[in-house]
């Protein structure tokens, strides 16, 4: 955080999340990684700009470093390279804590995943980059992997914020739970530092009083 308070800069531009309904990628793979989401030897920038092309690059391409496309890969598939919903399985986003993993996947268009369970830093800025986690068992995610199999952009998926639902393309609802906090940044379109700033009243109020007490701390 800058010293001077009024002379931050502001956050970086976050898309609000409030429902969404679209062509939903399977990828059922338990403990899917973030060097798998995107291998280090992807990552060459600081930016969020960039990164997309190396989003799952050791399964999309058919060697390291390369960029044929193996056909077999679902993303590399009509028409789930439209996809902008990702199910998969238990734990996902597991490893080190890289940001770029949900770079990646925001820049090459995933709003939502939905999964059993994932890594928790990778679960949080999920939220703070305006991709949505949603949490459902297994058995649910493994169904509507299913049914969006064939003729996926027929057999949409809805993701609900407002109301914290998920509609498969059968029509069955499933509710599933969010931290309060985590939701307000995406219906917002906030980061870590949005929020923050929401406060400026109290820290601005709470700088005058400091610098009243301790001058010295301000030189």
């Amino acid at each position: 955080m800058c010293g001077n308070w009024n002379g931050c800069e502001p956050a970086a531009i976050v898309n609000k999340f409030t429902r969404l309904k679209a062509i939903a990628a399977p990828l059922l793979r338990i403990n899917v990684d973030t060097d798998a989401i995107i291998p280090s030897r992807e990552i060459k920038r600081v930016s969020k700009v960039g990164l997309s092309d190396g989003l799952f690059a050791g399964w999309r391409y058919t060697e390291p470093g390369g960029r044929v496309e193996d056909p077999g890969f679902i993303l590399n598939r009509d028409p789930f390279r439209q996809a902008q919903i990702l199910l998969s399985g238990l734990n996902f986003g597991c490893g080190s804590s890289r940001e770029h993993a949900v770079w990646a996947l925001a820049e090459w268009g995933i709003r939502s995943i939905i999964a059993p369970s994932y890594g928790a830093i990778f679960y949080a800025n999920c939220a703070r980059n305006g991709v949505l986690p949603v949490i459902l068992d297994n058995d649910v995610v493994e169904d509507m992997a299913r049914q969006v199999t064939d003729e996926p952009e027929q057999h949409l998926i809805s993701v609900d914020l407002v109301d914290c639902t998920v509609t498969a393309p059968d029509d069955t609802v499933h509710a599933f739970e969010i931290d309060a906090a985590d939701r307000e940044m995406l219906l917002e379109g906030l980061d870590a530092i949005d929020v923050t700033r929401k406060r400026d009243d109290e820290i601005l109020a709470f700088q005058a009083r400091d610098r009243l007490r301790r001058p010295w701390i301000y030189l």
